[in-house]
């Protein structure tokens, strides 16, 4: 017996597909002989278990590679919520905030969740895999990078001692002179590493294009655009958003590095050359999203405190 409720529901269906030329009784017999779907198909999950190709049979890889797997998919997830922050056709405090929470969220897992590599790995065994990765690096998270150019003024990811110099210059310029450029250098020569220059190949044009679209509308000049009252509200999850991405996350890949390939730089270095000990610390580096809103000593201790606190 068909109710009141189905008839008009099969009237809206039929104006629905009517409207895109679309005949409905086609799509009802497609749904009569579709199979049901399953969890394992949805989340694709045969594919999934299947995506890892270790390069060594050194059981601990496995942990390494999964874990970075999830890492990117959580970056995923972040740049969707700056998405919706940073084009929203009407920006509220309430998208900003809904959205910063998502994103703070993500990174505290992942901060928390840093554990499985600094201690869930046996020291000898990454030691023994990771030079068969070379000159792969984390260093190449391109999501990552998307990340940090969506968040502030691409002046903002220039060290600060070189700001005043290109400081005019176009945008092309300025992102010529990004801070993480000097990350994967030659110890001994200072000279670009093929990790480096691998990376800047697969992912500089679409940066230079994502920098173009986000110039106007990124999370730092759109938290400008909102009320006084407004920016208040959001301002404690701004911050939070700020440490987590250049305090907290570096910290634990410093920790990291420390516990895994902590010698004297020439004896073991990072996977892909990096010259991490001077690049991972914030403290070194100094990259503030939004340098408004902190002190002047606060940024002068930028990464010195335990975590940021």
């Amino acid at each position: 017996m068909v109710t009141t409720e189905i008839a008009e529901k099969i009237e809206r269906l039929e104006e629905k597909y009517a409207a895109m030329g679309q005949n409905l009784s086609s799509y009802l017999d497609g749904l009569l002989y579709a199979d049901y779907l399953t969890y394992w198909d949805y989340i694709q999950l045969d594919v999934l278990l299947n995506l890892q190709h270790p390069r060594t049979p050194i059981p601990d890889e496995n942990i390494f590679i999964i874990y970075h797997q999830i890492t990117e998919l959580y970056f995923k997830l972040s740049l969707q919520a700056i998405e919706q922050i940073c084009h929203a056709p009407v920006l509220s405090a309430e998208i900003f905030k809904t959205q910063l929470k998502r994103i703070n969220n993500y990174f505290r897992n992942l901060i928390n969740s840093f554990e499985i590599m600094v201690d869930g790995m046996d020291k000898e065994q990454f030691l023994q895999f990771r030079m068969a990765l070379l000159p792969a690096s984390g260093f190449q998270s391109g999501q990552f990078r998307m990340i940090e150019i969506c968040s502030t003024s691409l002046l903002n990811l220039v060290y600060e001692p070189q700001r005043p110099a290109v400081e005019n210059l176009e945008l092309k310029e300025k992102l010529n002179n990004i801070y993480w450029r000097t990350g994967a250098t030659e110890l001994a020569t200072g000279k670009k590493t093929l990790t480096l220059r691998q990376f800047e190949l697969k992912y500089m044009n679409s940066f230079l294009q994502l920098a173009t679209r986000y110039e106007d509308c990124n999370m730092q000049h759109r938290y400008k655009q909102l009320t006084a009252a407004e920016q208040q509200e959001v301002l404690p999850l701004l911050k939070e958003y700020d440490l987590n991405i250049n305090v907290r996350w570096p910290l634990m890949h410093y920790k990291s590095a420390v516990r895994y390939l902590h010698k004297r730089p020439e004896d073991i270095a990072a996977t892909g050359g990096t010259n991490w000990q001077q690049y991972l610390p914030p403290k070194n580096k100094r990259i503030v999203f939004f340098p408004e809103l902190w002190t002047e000593e606060e940024i002068e201790n930028w990464g010195k405190m335990a975590m940021g606190e």
